[in-house]
C-alpha cells in the first residue's frame, strides 16, 4: 500500500512541526527540575492530555477499532475503562499525597523513606528495563506501519521517527514533552474524527444503515453482568475489577506517568488532570470503537475487501485510511498515528533521563552535583535511551521477528 505525494508531505510537515514546537516551547531551561519536570509549573489541562497521549500508543489507535469490527464484537471492551475511572481514585488518594509529601522527582524516591536506597534502586531499574524494552518494540509496529503505507524500508522508519522524538525530548525535555503530547492528543483525535466523517459518508445510507447494521449484529451492546469467573469476553466485574488494578499499577507506581503528576502545580491540579483523564479516555475508546462498528458495516454493506477474512483486524483501520481516505485527509490520519507513538516514546525517554539520574547516578555520586551537571547528565541519558529503542526496533526487524511475539512480549512488559 503507498499513499499520494500531497499525503506524504502532510506526513513530514507534521513531523518537522512537532519538531520546531517541541524545540521552541522546551527553551530556557536552568535547573533539573525545569528539565524532568517542566519546573513543576504546567497547567492541569495540558496535562490531562498528557496523561492520555501517553497511554494511547498507535497500537491503541490502529487495534482498537478492530475489536468491535470482528465477528460477535460490540462495545463491552468499554467497561475496562470504567475501571481505569475507579483505579484513578484510587490513586488520587491514597498514592498522590505520599508523592506531594515531598519534592520528588520519580515514584521510587518514596521507597527510599520506608525500605532504603537499595530499594530505590533496583525498582527504578526495572522500571528501565521494561520500559525501554516495550516501547522499543511499540516503536518497532509504528515503523511497521510507516513501512507498509509510505513504502519507507523498515529500519529507515525507526530511525527517523526516533530522531525526530529524540531531538526535541533531548532539547526540551518535560515541558517540550509533555506540552507536544496535548498538542499531538488533538491532532490523533482530528484524525480519528475525519476518518469517522468519511466513513459515514462513504455509506449510501449514511448513519441511518451503520445504526441498523449495528442492531443486526448486536454490536452496540455495551454492559455483560455474567458473574462467571471462566467467561472468556469481558464481562463488568473483569473490566472494573481488573481496569482497576491494572490502571493503580500503570498510573500509580510508573514512572512514565507519576512523573507528569510531579509536573503540576500543586496536588490539587495533579489530581484534577488524573481524575478527568479517565473520562476523557472512556470518550476516546467509545470513539475508536464506534470507527470499528461504522468500518464493519462499511466492508459489509459496499462488499468491500473485509480485512478481518484474513486475519488482519488489526490493519482494519490502517487499511481504510491508505485505500478509501481522500487525499489529504488521509495523511492528517497517517499524521494521528505518529502523534499516537511520538507521545509514547518522548514521554518514555523523558521519564527514563529522570529515573536514571535521580534515582541511580546521583545517590551513587554521594556529592553534590552542580544544576548544569545534572541538565547535561539529562540530555546524555535521553539520547542513550533513544538509541537504544531505536536499536532494539531495529534489531527487531532484522531479525525478523513476527507481530504476534511482539505483542506476546509487550504483555510482560
Amino acid at each position: 500500500m503507498n499513499i499520494s505525494l500531497t499525503d506524504a508531505l502532510v506526513v513530514v510537515f507534521y513531523l518537522l512541526a512537532v519538531l520546531a514546537f517541541g524545540l521552541w516551547v522546551g527553551r530556557g531551561q536552568r535547573t533539573s527540575a525545569d528539565y524532568f519536570l517542566g519546573g513543576r509549573s504546567l497547567p492541569w489541562g495540558v496535562l490531562l492530555l498528557s496523561i492520555v497521549a501517553t497511554e494511547t500508543s498507535t497500537v491503541t489507535f490502529l487495534s482498537l477499532p478492530g475489536i468491535p469490527a470482528a465477528i460477535n464484537g460490540n462495545l463491552t471492551f468499554l467497561q475496562i475503562a470504567i475501571g481505569y475511572i475507579v483505579g484513578r481514585l484510587l490513586i488520587i488518594y491514597v498514592l498522590l499525597p505520599i508523592y506531594f509529601q515531598r519534592q520528588n522527582f520519580t515514584a521510587y524516591q518514596v521507597l527510599e523513606t520506608r525500605f532504603g536506597t537499595l530499594s530505590r534502586r533496583l525498582t527504578s531499574v526495572l522500571f528501565l528495563f521494561t520500559r525501554n524494552l516495550s516501547d522499543a518494540l511499540r516503536l518497532f509496529l509504528t515503523a511497521l506501519v510507516l513501512q507498509i503505507v509510505l513504502g519507507l524500508d523498515l529500519t529507515v522508519s525507526v530511525i527517523l521517527l526516533g530522531l525526530i522524538t529524540v531531538i526535541y525530548t533531548l532539547v526540551g525535555g518535560a515541558k517540550s514533552v509533555i506540552w507536544n503530547d496535548g498538542i499531538q492528543f488533538v491532532i490523533y483525535m482530528l484524525g480519528a474524527g475525519a476518518a469517522f466523517s468519511i466513513i459515514i459518508a462513504s455509506m449510501p445510507g449514511g448513519v441511518a444503515s451503520i445504526m441498523e447494521f449495528a442492531n443486526q449484529t448486536d454490536k452496540f451492546r455495551l454492559f455483560d453482568f455474567d458473574p462467571g469467573l471462566t467467561k472468556p469476553s469481558m464481562t463488568f466485574w473483569s473490566g472494573l475489577v481488573g481496569g482497576a488494578f491494572l490502571t493503580a499499577a500503570t498510573h500509580g507506581t510508573d514512572q512514565l506517568m507519576v512523573q507528569r503528576y510531579l509536573s503540576a502545580k500543586n496536588q490539587r491540579d495533579a489530581a484534577l488532570s488524573l481524575g478527568l483523564s479517565g473520562f476523557v479516555v472512556f470518550l476516546q475508546f467509545a470513539v475508536f470503537l464506534l470507527i470499528g462498528i461504522a468500518l464493519a458495516a462499511f466492508y459489509t454493506q459496499l462488499n468491500e475487501a473485509n480485512p478481518l477474512a484474513s486475519g488482519n483486524g488489526d490493519r482494519l483501520f490502517a487499511f481504510f485510511i491508505v485505500n478509501f481516505m481522500p487525499v489529504g485527509l488521509a495523511g492528517l490520519t497517517l499524521a494521528a498515528v505518529f502523534a499516537a507513538a511520538m507521545s509514547t516514546l518522548s514521554s518514555s525517554l523523558n521519564s527514563s533521563a529522570t529515573a536514571l539520574i535521580k534515582d541511580v547516578w546521583l545517590p551513587w555520586r554521594k556529592r553534590e552535583v552542580s544544576q548544569a551537571v545534572q541538565l547535561r547528565a539529562g540530555r546524555i541519558a535521553t539520547a542513550c535511551f533513544g538509541i537504544l529503542q531505536v536499536a532494539i526496533a531495529v534489531g527487531v526487524g532484522v531479525v525478523g521477528t513476527t507481530e504476534s511475539t511482539v505483542f506476546n512480549v509487550l504483555k510482560i512488559a
